[in-house]
């Protein structure tokens, strides 16, 4: 399965020229010299927890906006890049920022906030050799604007972020950079981000995150068959549905919530969750999600024997644009002109035009998927289930040490990209 998320912030100032001194400070705390053990506490608890409760606030409004439509995108990724631009933000436009990121300052420290961001990135870019996950931060930055020291230190040790000098006033090289940067990150899977730019853009961020796993135990592409998915009110399609049988896997019968939850094992320690609600159960599973729901069901799993088990191969590819989403959720004065980003340029005429993202996923038959591993059977006292998920589903990609969400999002229909 291939994950990829590439977002995109354009940013525009009042003036087409800002010079500003590069001194001053952001009040850097000594706190991001903790040690690694309570970094790593603060990665598994406070992190995943922010992340867990901002990416179900997240999704309810893009399914909100998007009904019976297929739903893709990194709540990682994008709660990622608001913290890097809070980085440069101040006043109110900061507090909006880390309100709907649910980060509490009385709590913990805005280092440390920070500094957890950049211990999972660090993680994310040194893999296990079995998954493969790449990450990055790129800053574009007009040639006549000077970025502050101390913005441009933090985003480079914590955000592992690129700078760039490029002249905005000839667009057409720039958009190739920027494209030829996303095609090189991406694997050529993304060929063109940028089909114009603004000539007011001063400022541009792109942040991509790429996760591409293989199955532990595979399907075996001999296996899959045509079979139906059913769409809404009842209409089946024909679909390519993968199938495997007699896997030992994770399982959890949630009653309370009416839905099956199925979790699969990447090679090395990356997971996929899968939920499959009871016909006609969707909205209230949807509405039910919160952090300590995925706690429980990450807590309820055992391994149990899977008699048959199908998923459908599927290809999603959405377009969002966060300039409507995000205000309302409460980041409203960042792309207004009383934005205070003053602590990117040092100049307060600088706010964000556009912010978008593209997200892309696929699960499919594994091309090397030859050979098969044989598992031990559980008790015969235990009764084989079957699950076939040929109705709409939510999927999670999770990071291995916590409840973190790199990915999730619902497949409606799996013939729609």
């Amino acid at each position: 399965m291939a994950f990829i998320a590439v977002l995109v912030f354009l940013m525009a100032g009042i003036c087409p020229a800002v010079h500003c001194c590069s001194g001053g400070t952001l009040g850097w705390h000594t706190e991001v010299q903790k040690d690694q053990d309570t970094r790593k506490q603060l990665d598994s608890l406070t992190l995943a927890s922010i992340n867990t409760d901002f990416a179900f606030i997240l999704y309810r409004t893009l399914a909100l906006k998007n009904p019976n439509k297929n739903i893709v995108f990194s709540p990682f990724g994008i709660a990622t890049v608001l913290s890097f631009l809070s980085l440069g933000a101040k006043g109110k436009t900061l507090e909006e920022i880390l309100e709907v990121l649910r980060f509490n300052l009385t709590e913990t420290p805005k280092a440390d906030f920070h500094q957890g961001f950049g211990h999972v990135l660090q993680r994310l870019s040194h893999p296990e050799d079995q998954v493969q996950i790449s990450r990055g931060n790129a800053l574009f930055v007009g040639k006549h604007l000077q970025i502050q020291n101390e913005f441009k230190r933090k985003v480079r040790a914590l955000y592992q972020t690129e700078v760039f000098t490029v002249d905005f006033q000839q667009p057409r090289e720039v958009k190739k950079l920027i494209n030829d940067y996303v095609k090189k990150q991406s694997q050529e899977k993304i060929k063109e981000l940028v089909s114009d730019l603004d000539g007011n853009t001063f400022i541009m961020i792109v942040s991509d995150l790429i996760f591409m796993g293989k199955w532990k135990v595979p399907f075996s592409p001999d296996d899959t068959f045509m079979g139906k998915f059913i769409l809404d009110k009842r209409r089946p399609v024909k679909v390519p549905m993968m199938k495997i049988e007699d896997l030992t896997t994770p399982y959890f019968r949630d009653e309370v919530l009416k839905c099956t939850v199925v979790e699969l094992n990447y090679k090395g320690d990356n997971k996929a969750m899968f939920i499959l609600p009871d016909q006609g159960k969707m909205e209230q599973v949807e509405a039910s999600l919160q952090p300590e729901t995925l706690r429980k069901w990450k807590d309820s799993l055992r391994p149990r024997m899977i008699d048959e088990l199908y998923l459908p191969k599927f290809s999603l590819s959405q377009y969002y644009n966060l300039n409507i989403i995000l205000p309302e959720l409460g980041i409203k004065e960042v792309f207004s002109p009383q934005a205070d980003l003053s602590g990117i340029t040092g100049a307060k005429n600088i706010t964000v035009s556009q912010m978008a993202v593209l997200d892309m996923a696929e699960a499919g038959t594994e091309a090397d998927a030859i050979s098969r591993l044989n598992y031990d059977i559980l008790s015969v006292k235990v009764k084989p289930i079957c699950v076939s998920i040929e109705e709409q589903f939510l999927y999670f990609i999770l990071d291995p040490d916590s409840v973190l969400i790199r990915f999730m999002g619902k497949v409606v229909n799996p013939l729609e990209n």
